[in-house]
């Protein structure tokens, strides 16, 4: 039974976990404060799953950001009453194009207004029932520390490659502000939980603020639906794995069903530090790319967000725009117009592609005095330091430039640092002859998707400019290779904007490329960007969440962990873990038992640097084989003479090696081979491959068995390891395709052992023996950790339906850990499997030690 507390969540201060009812479709009140909304069910009050009753039935989806899509106002007249009106701006409000008119929309976030507390009752009510949205009020000093201190201050910097290597430079990590951090989250988490019906709504959850409330939202409903969107970049490992909460951030975010990134880099970053960090391994089935976490699929999904055209669009038909695009041709008139639309901050790049600027000034004398690069600057969103120096740099190289190349009615530079009205920047687009976006690192940046919707123009825009409707647009970009939108605008002249000779290249080349290839150019971009908009983002997004939570239904889940180190284990309804009362009440009855226990990672751990067994392990061996009624295997993968020094002690114990190729049912029989194999020459084709592989694959080995060739990649890099063992399987699989053996991989080796050969033969063997002696099994436990005990778990659950076994044989196959499996039941690692043995040990008590002198052991046949 999984606890409700949320101890361990850094203390967080809020009492106790609050007690959720179920929600009707209409929702009378909003309360400021975790409580009860409305119909409390006290029958489902002390759940973790989501057993609450839905009464819903229209498709509902939570959206849950940082700041909901709405403007807040007072009037000018000194009326106190607060006005609210959506924010057209807004990514969230936007994507509703994309989700349907079936489905209904909550928004759960902040408002960028501070609220009065003796207001925020009303406040909540009103926009409840007049928009939808759920307000998360938080105290200023609270939302300072969290999103000016560790959003800003420790998230956006490291996410964008920027280390705090000094306290100038990003700032230490503060452990206050990531308290902050939790506690937001938590608020945020209980305001979803006023207003989820957790068996039928939807959550998406949005950006690098809410990382950890997945974590606090499945913990309440372990079956919710649920998606993350980041829209900022994802660091390389050697970047994140800088970050003290490297491992609770990755976890959170693994408590989502569909985790969404804009590029394939952000993703494989991602994925390479569930690899390196956690130990997961990710695989792509028919297009899809999942991660195997404790029994749920986690999905990756990769589009790139797109920007909403009937908004651009509808601001591009007002007189205002059209009034403004003239009175700036009028004022550039005779001059190219080259755009840069940025946040004042220290990745956006500004002062570099000023830089650049003056470089193709100096460079390209004939363009002084016709080309104007227009910058417009936009109010940074953060605060500190470093936002002062971009300033600072800013103005000054930007006045360097135009006090060397202008000249009376020309500045190089037009630098605007106000606030613009949407109307007034798109006319800037629309005038611009190429639009410059040098970013050093950027999530995705939608400016050039803009440009290139305001330069398809409408009728209108054609007659201020004196264009002919009917002949096709251009425009040029030039972009950053560091911005998400790089990889979807193929015809762009994409830069390094670090490389200030080569971007202002690529302004010269922007500037004199034929008409045509312009035209070009914009025709492709156009196509994308109007087939790829925010609607079809949002579309493609909740297809795939449903299809990633399209089984919840049927999986039986259960809650382990603390705090952030919370998940979810979701199983088969047919899948369970076993109780040690249940298998020892069966072994205490049952007279003829049939033991079979894998070692590596079963009886000792995987991560066990000495894989000798311990005195306690061969103890409980002993035990188990001095019980006449029992007949005990070891099968392991490891070669005889090992397994001989090991359990020489274990008399009776009968043991498999090299995954069933040699056995020897007792200490006193001799070895033999359960599949006859004439020759081993494939060896001498086999080796030279595999050396050759180890020799570029540091940290690789390769084991010689009589049977089988191992190579192990455990302790080399695990991209490149893994991409090695891949190219050298098929590899392998070439060179011996027509040779009697099989090539398989396993967890972190790929073997070639003889055809035939597998750790299901022993199993097979074992039953059918103990049939012949007029044993038939009562009792039969099966335990293993990995790919290759999969066999076992196969032949004896096919058993119970045939004669090999007694009618009313108790079976047991149990898997360490890995999920799914073969097996019925599982337990969790070597530690729970050792106190299920000591158990049965136990229970097997002094008769069995007593009639152990006198037992005889089963002879397995030679065939």
């Amino acid at each position: 039974m999984v606890s409700r507390s949320y101890s361990n969540l850094l203390d967080l201060a809020f009492g106790d976990p609050p007690t959720f009812g179920r929600v009707g479709k209409r929702l009378p009140r909003v309360m400021t404060v975790a409580g009860i909304i409305s119909e409390l069910d006290d029958d489902n009050s002390n759940s973790v799953g989501s057993d609450v009753p839905s009464s819903v039935s229209q498709e509902r989806m939570i959206i849950v950001g940082n700041q909901l899509p709405l403007r807040a106002h007072r009037r000018a007249d000194g009326d106190r009453e607060w006005y609210f009106s959506w924010d057209e701006d807004s990514l969230l409000l936007q994507l509703k194009d994309g989700l349907g008119e079936d489905v209904e929309v909550i928004y759960v976030g902040c408002l960028r207004e501070e609220i009065d507390p003796s207001e925020q009752d009303d406040v909540a009510q009103t926009l409840l029932e007049t928009f939808k949205c759920v307000p998360a009020f938080l105290p200023p000093d609270l939302f300072s520390k969290f999103y000016h201190g560790f959003c800003k201050q420790h998230l956006w910097p490291l996410f964008h490659y920027m280390l705090p290597l000094s306290p100038d430079l990003g700032g230490r990590f503060d452990r206050s502000l990531w308290q902050a951090y939790v506690s937001v989250n938590k608020i945020f988490a209980d305001k979803v939980m006023e207003v989820i019906n957790p068996d039928e709504d939807f959550v998406w959850v949005h950006d690098y603020h809410l990382m950890v409330l997945p974590t606090f939202l499945r913990k309440r409903f372990n079956r919710v639906k649920l998606g993350f969107f980041l829209h900022s970049p994802f660091p390389s490992s050697e970047i994140y794995r800088t970050l003290p909460v490297r491992d609770e951030l990755l976890r959170a975010l693994l408590n989502s069903d569909l985790i969404g990134f804009h590029t394939f880099d952000y993703a494989r970053h991602f994925l390479s530090c569930c690899s390196r960090m956690l130990g997961l391994d990710y695989q792509s089935k028919r297009g899809y790319i999942g991660l195997e976490y404790y029994g749920r699929t986690v999905s990756i999904k990769i589009l790139p967000v797109g920007i909403h055209i009937g908004q651009l669009q509808s601001v591009m038909n007002l007189p205002e725009t059209e009034a403004r695009v003239a009175e700036l041709c009028d004022q550039f008139r005779g001059q190219t117009v080259l755009l840069g639309v940025d946040d004042m901050d220290i990745f956006k790049g500004i002062s570099l592609k000023l830089l650049a600027m003056e470089q193709l000034l100096l460079q390209h004398p004939d363009w002084r005095g016709k080309v104007v690069l227009v910058q417009i600057a936009n109010p940074a969103r953060g605060r500190g330091k470093d936002v002062q120096e971009v300033q600072s740099e800013t103005y000054s190289t930007a006045k360097r430039i135009n006090e060397t190349f202008g000249r009376p009615g020309y500045d190089p530079v037009v630098l605007i640092d106000t606030p613009l009205q949407f109307s007034e920047r798109i006319a800037y687009y629309v005038i611009a002859e190429c639009c410059l976006v040098t970013a050093v690192r950027d999530g995705m940046n939608l400016i050039p998707y803009e440009y290139i919707i305001c330069r398809q123009g409408n009728e209108k825009l054609d007659e201020t400019l004196r264009l002919d409707p009917s002949a096709p647009k251009k425009s040029m970009l030039v972009v950053s290779e560091f911005i998400g939108c790089s990889p979807s605008l193929s015809g762009a002249i994409r830069v390094n904007p670090w490389n200030i000779d080569a971007v202002a290249e690529a302004m010269d080349s922007a500037l004199v490329v034929a008409e045509s290839e312009k035209q070009l150019r914009h025709e492709k971009h156009y196509r994308y960007v109007s087939t790829h908009d925010v609607g079809y983002w949002a579309h493609s997004f909740l297809q795939d969440l449903e299809r990633a939570c399209r089984d919840h239904v049927r999986r039986r889940c259960w809650g382990i962990g603390f705090g952030l180190g919370f998940r979810v284990i979701a199983l088969d309804p047919n899948f369970r873990k076993l109780s040690v009362e249940h298998i020892v009440s069966a072994y205490k009855r049952t007279n003829n038992r049939a033991i079979l226990l894998d070692y590596d990672g079963t009886m000792m751990p995987q991560t066990s640097i000495n894989k000798m067994p311990n005195p306690e392990a061969i103890g409980i061996l002993k035990s188990l084989c001095r019980d006449p009624k029992n007949i005990v295997f070891l099968v392991s993968g490891r070669d005889k003479k090992t397994l001989t020094e090991w359990f020489s002690s274990c008399e009776s114990l009968g043991i498999a090696a090299e995954h069933g190729y040699f056995l020897r049912p007792n200490h006193d029989e001799e070895w033999e081979t359960c599949v006859p194999v004439a020759d081993f020459y494939w060896k001498q084709i086999a080796e030279p491959v595999m050396k050759l592989y180890t020799e570029t694959t540091d940290g690789s080995a390769i084991e010689t068995k009589e049977s089988a060739i191992v190579w192990h990649y455990q302790y080399a890099d695990p991209d490149f390891g893994s991409c090695q063992a891949k190219e050298l399987l098929d590899h392998l699989e070439s060179v011996l395709a027509n040779e009697p053996v099989s090539v398989k991989s396993g967890q972190h080796i790929v073997e070639i052992k003889p055809q035939g050969v597998s750790k299901g033969i022993v199993a097979d063997r074992l039953l059918a023996t103990m049939k012949q002696k007029g044993m038939l099994p009562d009792f039969v436990l099966c335990i293993g950790d990995d790919r290759s005990d999969e066999d076992m778990f196969e032949v004896i659950t096919s058993a119970m339906a045939g004669p090999s076994l007694s009618p009313v044989a108790e079976v047991f196959a149990c898997t360490v850990g890995q999920k799914p499996s073969k097996a019925k039941y599982y337990l969790e690692d070597t530690t729970e499997i050792v106190r299920m043995l000591q158990g049965l040990a136990t229970a097997s008590g002094q008769t069995a030690r007593n009639a152990s002198q006198n037992s005889q052991p089963v002879i397995i046949d030679r065939e």
